[in-house]
């Protein structure tokens, strides 16, 4: 905790529903002291309330796996400016940490990239801003992926790993690399995946066209995480199961899902909460499109042009990234029929989980003190963030178009 807790007040914040282990329980509440939680429960509160919050849900601050940038800003080429600007809207939608990605570039743009990265992380940690969403370290997606799978990528780009481009990787983000996205059928993917893991680096499968028995010997190598399931992956084919049926089937897999209902339909939603429950992580993929109007916005260095209620999309009409809310996505799940709880818990502790952050993603005694209120249509109204809340929309509700897309 911050500092000494005798002088530090209790903060308590009730509400109707708060998410507390696996329940969404009645008239719960939680109080915090300095940065962390001190205590939850229901019924009477330990204290005079501070937050009396009159609707909706109360669960810990929502953790995305995945986001290329938002509000304008492509992490990739972010300055500080950029930098800090985003970071400080990124809770307006719910986010309280988390992973800033950079898809494939020319390695010495993903190197300056995360130099860049590794130093504001660094001090983001050293010195964290009231208000400000925790960058939890980095995601490199790429530039070890497939051609015949490379989406929004550039396939010229794309290559084998090898041990020479991942110390670069691994010496310009350091104790900041949080994870590496790779296509386990390249040449060298297993040595890589060895590499990575032994660096302290988690590793995820995709951009694949990777046969089943090719992703479990990733597994077994060390990776533990699916980058954005269904998409730039091979279709589930009942004799050979892929990336898709391997997500699904193995239990050491944690996969991500973009939950717009453009880059995964209903039916593919469902399948996968029911198939693989408590391993499914809500994501955005956001690129600078996120939390815009309508318009033309950078995801690596590539323009993408977004209408109105739909994903950004390359000139030859390829979804690049997408321009979700993390608490959207929690209200499109629900809305497919899936209990509010695995759908909050998907944006929270399964995130979190899976990581290696047991200090975030839930509301117990010793967590972060990183919460969100969600009203009943599941938008964020209001964040803490290490106890502290962060500025409030007027009546709890987006103040403008731009963000109530």
């Amino acid at each position: 905790m911050n500092g000494d807790s005798t002088r530090t007040p209790l903060q308590v914040i009730t509400a109707p529903r708060v998410l507390l282990g696996d329940e969404l329980v009645r008239d719960g509440w939680v109080a915090t002291r300095g940065d962390r939680i001190e205590a939850v429960g229901t019924g009477a509160p330990p204290g005079p309330v501070t937050w009396p919050l009159p609707h909706g849900v109360l669960a810990a601050g929502l953790v995305d796996a995945q986001c290329n940038g938002a509000f304008g800003v492509d992490l990739i080429d972010a300055d500080d400016r950029a930098w800090e600007m985003m970071l400080h809207s990124l809770p307006r939608t719910g986010v309280t940490a988390f992973v800033p990605t950079f898809i494939t570039a020319p390695l010495p743009r993903l190197r300056d990239a995360l130099k860049g990265a590794a130093s504001r992380i660094r001090q983001a940690r050293h010195d964290p801003i009231p208000g400000r969403a925790r960058p939890l370290g980095v995601h490199v997606e790429g530039p070890f992926l497939a051609e015949s799978r490379c989406g929004a990528h550039d396939a010229t780009l794309l290559r084998d790993p090898d041990l020479d481009t991942i110390e670069v990787l691994l010496d310009a983000g350091g104790d900041t690399l949080l994870y590496v996205t790779l296509a386990p059928e390249r040449d060298g993917a297993v040595t890589a995946i060895e590499q990575l893991i032994v660096a302290g680096v988690r590793v995820a499968v995709g951009h694949s066209d990777a046969t089943e028995a090719e992703v479990r010997s990733a597994v077994d190598a060390g990776a533990s995480l699916v980058t954005h399931l269904y998409n730039a992956q091979a279709p589930f084919h009942h004799r050979e199961a892929g990336v898709v049926g391997t997500a699904l089937t193995d239990e050491r897999l944690t996969s991500g899902l973009i939950a717009d209902l453009h880059h995964v339909a209903r039916a593919g939603i469902v399948l996968a909460f029911r198939a693989a429950p408590r391993r499914i992580m809500l994501v955005t993929d956001g690129s600078a499109a996120l939390g815009m109007p309508p318009g033309t916005y950078q995801l690596g260095g590539q323009p993408t042009t977004v209408q109105d209620g739909e994903p950004p999309l390359l000139a030859d009409g390829t979804i690049a990234g997408s321009s979700l809310r993390l608490d959207v996505a929690i209200g499109n799940v629900v809305r497919c029929g899936i209990d509010p709880v695995e759908a909050l818990l998907a944006a929270t502790h399964v995130p979190a989980e899976a990581l290696g952050r047991d200090d975030l993603g839930r509301l117990a005694p010793g967590a972060l003190a990183d919460l969100v209120w969600l009203g009943p249509d599941w938008r964020a109204h209001q964040t803490w963030i290490g106890g502290r809340p962060t500025p409030p929309r007027a009546n709890g509700v987006p103040s403008d178009e731009a963000e109530s897309r």
